[in-house]
């Protein structure tokens, strides 16, 4: 029998990556492709279908995802997804402008629409994103774990009504999701008992559910996810301050140190607490929850001693 030369196994090695590579595309093709409008939309979604589907996010790193303005290229992806998972609440503005397919969208959260927070209306802007307005409806709905599980059950509500996965794995796939979400919430409720008095500021109104759930008293500013804050923002801190006394201050980023050291000169225990709306939090959902409540309590309870 005749030896393989060296160059010859190359050659087939090659051929064979070749073929594999060929299928991988073509079964990645095939795969259903579902569409978030937030980052936790998209964990949820990740969970519930496994390898079933490929579940996308747009936004880039960086930009809100309530106000992301999409290019043509991007609108084209969303409307050719085989699910487009919406968040309703007002969030995601340019949903409102887009065509989308009806037979594909999902709002996650209209089985409870009569739980949302209501909110004045203000208008402003951060960096280059231009004006825009909080529409007068608080958006971060995932932020309490029961409407979590809500949005959930929507999420895969439509995944076995369109068939992109087995029925039987999806149903098992949400009770381990909803037992996640129901402990969180059971570790939160635990964590934060008891400092329904403490006085909180967070650097963006994000968190009303959060503190609707837990019975929190947190007022809002409005500064860019973890920026330094301007002269006029640490006025705006102060005057607060002023009024309620607080000494724990919720960033939706991570703050510079300069912005940190801004801060504490003021007495206050910052604290990071990622709503899960943008794209690059290196954490699961559950886990980085957890992290800032147990954080969150400890800084409260702090404050209040």
């Amino acid at each position: 029998m005749r030896k393989l030369s060296l160059v010859g196994f190359v050659r087939i090695w090659l051929a064979i990556a070749t073929v594999v590579a060929s299928l991988s595309a073509a079964l990645a093709q095939d795969r259903p492709r579902v569409v978030a409008v937030n980052q936790a939309l998209q964990s949820f979604a990740e969970q519930l279908l496994g390898d079933a589907a490929d579940v996308v996010f747009l936004v880039p790193e960086g930009v809100d995802p309530s106000f992301w303005r999409p290019s043509i290229a991007d609108i084209s992806a969303v409307q050719s997804a085989d699910l487009i998972l919406l968040n309703g609440a007002g969030f995601a503005t340019w949903v409102d402008r887009v065509s989308l397919p009806r037979s594909r969208v999902v709002n996650t959260s209209k089985s409870i629409e009569d739980q949302f927070i209501y909110t004045e209306t203000i208008t402003h802007s951060h960096g280059d994103g231009g004006e825009h307005s909080h529409e007068g409806v608080a958006s971060y709905t995932w932020l309490d774990p029961m409407l979590a599980i809500a949005q959930a059950e929507a999420i895969a509500a439509a995944v076995i009504a369109r068939d992109l996965a087995p029925a039987e794995d999806v149903e098992t796939r949400l009770d381990r999701l909803r037992s996640d979400l129901t402990d969180l919430d059971k570790t939160s409720q635990d964590a934060l008992s008891g400092l329904e008095g403490v006085a909180i500021i967070a650097t963006h109104p994000r968190y009303q559910y959060f503190a609707r759930r837990y019975g929190l008293m947190i007022a809002s500013l409005e500064w860019d996810a973890g920026a330094t804050p301007s002269a006029e923002d640490l006025a705006d801190l102060k005057a607060h301050l002023a009024q309620n006394d607080a000494r724990v201050l919720l960033w939706e980023a991570h703050p510079s140190q300069e912005a940190t050291a801004l801060t504490e000169a003021l007495g206050l225990n910052n604290v990071v607490f990622e709503p899960w709306a943008s794209a690059g939090s290196q954490n699961s959902f559950i886990e980085a929850y957890k992290r800032a409540v147990l954080e969150l309590s400890e800084a409260a309870r702090q404050s209040s001693n």
